[in-house]
């Protein structure tokens, strides 16, 4: 199982390496998140090293807000411009 879970880490990769900069950390969102987040967030743009993500609500936005280091972490991890803080904000 670990071969196939690297293997998997690798596609993703150079899927995200291949795409262009300026998208590279929205379409990292989704896989970084997985799909129970995913489903209730929006990656909405990144600019200055700001990736801003879309919430449905206040809780949802304490909940991520203390996830975000690990999320940075792995988001830099597939992307190839750097994120250097990620911003939630509350759906209007």
């Amino acid at each position: 199982m670990n071969r196939a879970s690297a293997g998997l880490e690798t596609i993703i990769a150079k899927a995200l390496h291949r795409a262009p900069a300026s998208e590279s950390a929205l379409l990292a969102w989704p896989v970084v998140c997985g799909s129970a987040v995913a489903g209730r967030t929006r990656a909405l743009g990144f600019s200055d090293g700001i990736l801003r993500v879309e919430v449905a609500d206040e809780g949802w936005r304490r909940e991520l807000v203390s996830l975000a280091p690990r999320y940075v972490a792995l988001i830099n991890r597939y992307s190839v411009v750097s994120v250097k803080r990620i911003e939630f904000v509350v759906k209007a």
